[in-house]
């Protein structure tokens, strides 16, 4: 029993291999061809070389222009032995391809490819529900190849329906992150499930690329500076802002922007409301003066319920508007109101 069923094996190995369909053409090829000379009238064009290939191809492909075609009894059996001999070819050839689609598929979903491009983005780490949110973010936002590289414990792709590679297997081992391209990758994102493997990942990451943006997401930020040692290319982002870490992927730098902005030279977040004796206020009137002479950036204003977030230099401000800026210290209303006054004057 052993032996018929290794037997068997074998068999279906030589049919999805792709030696089989040529070894049948062929051989049709060269048995077809003397067995038609025999069987056609002497003088039948068919048989010529020149002619006879061509009528191999469109008949074994089941085509059949008609524009050759045995003419004896016998040679219809030939015909159809050729035919017969195509359909065979045509069979190995799609039980061939359906194998290869099947292996690729089975990897791809197993995680047992190797990915083989360059200038993409890797995303270290699976949480369901939030992967997917990020991972959807990041598909809008960057050029090129997004990877997932998970922990053997996933499993099966959990984003297969996406346009996203997986690769499953030990994060802090090199031939993992190889197989996910971190080394030719242009962003790394180290998401992991707590600070400590994080850290972990980021060492492992650090041995292996060679210019990448990384970023690491910390639930604790004083854990920070331990990242410092490895490079300035790696960044920390608060694990619990999702959207700051997209915009860090594709904008790097952008998270220390924001640190910046908040805390540079003491500078905090204010707001303001517009007196109503001002009257209607444009934008850059607020900008400008309110910038020279107090050293405001100005980032939003409200008007009753609208938010406006980086509001356009011609949008004109009703009274009792709320400015939201950065500064060195917070703004008065007599203040506001000096500076604002058309005029110029000071009232007080």
């Amino acid at each position: 029993m052993p032996f018929f069923l290794s037997r068997l094996l074998a068999r279906f190995t030589l049919l999805t291999s792709w030696f089989t369909p040529i070894a049948v053409t062929v051989f049709v090829f060269v048995t077809s061809w003397p067995l038609m000379a025999l069987a056609e009238p002497e003088g039948s064009a068919l048989v010529l070389p020149e002619n006879y290939w061509w009528y191999f191809v469109v008949t074994a492909a089941t085509v059949g222009y008609g524009d050759f075609f045995p003419e004896s009894a016998a040679g219809h059996v030939v015909g159809a032995y050729v035919i017969t001999g195509g359909i065979v070819t045509l069979t190995t050839v799609f039980t061939k391809m359906a194998s290869v689609l099947e292996g690729a598929r089975g990897r791809r979903m197993q995680g047992s490819i190797t990915v083989k491009a360059s200038g993409h983005t890797v995303l270290l780490g699976y949480t369901p529900g939030r992967t997917e949110r990020i991972a959807r973010e990041l598909l809008h936002g960057i050029d090129g190849t997004l990877v997932l590289c998970a922990w053997d414990e996933v499993g099966t792709h959990p984003m297969a329906e996406e346009l996203i590679d997986y690769v499953r297997g030990d994060l802090t081992d090199e031939e993992t992150l190889r197989r996910a391209g971190v080394h030719t990758a242009r962003s790394v994102l180290v998401d992991a499930r707590d600070d400590n493997e994080a850290l972990a990942v980021a060492l492992a990451v650090d041995h292996v690329i060679t210019d990448a943006h990384v970023v690491v997401t910390l639930r604790d930020m004083e854990r920070a500076s331990l990242l410092g040692y490895i490079g300035e290319h790696v960044r920390c982002v608060q694990w619990h802002t999702p959207r700051m870490i997209t915009e860090e992927i594709t904008s790097p730098g952008i998270a220390e922007m924001y640190a910046e902005l908040l805390t540079y030279g003491g500078a905090n977040t204010y707001s303001v409301t517009l007196p109503e004796s001002l009257g209607p206020v444009p934008v850059d009137r607020c900008r400008v003066t309110l910038g020279r002479r107090h050293g405001v950036t100005v980032l939003a204003a409200r008007t009753g319920e609208r938010l406006m977030v980086n509001p356009g230099w011609g949008d004109e401000l009703p009274p009792g508007a709320v400015l939201y800026y950065v500064s060195s210290s917070p703004l008065t209303s007599e203040q506001v109101e000096q500076a604002l006054r058309p005029d110029g004057t000071d009232r007080s």
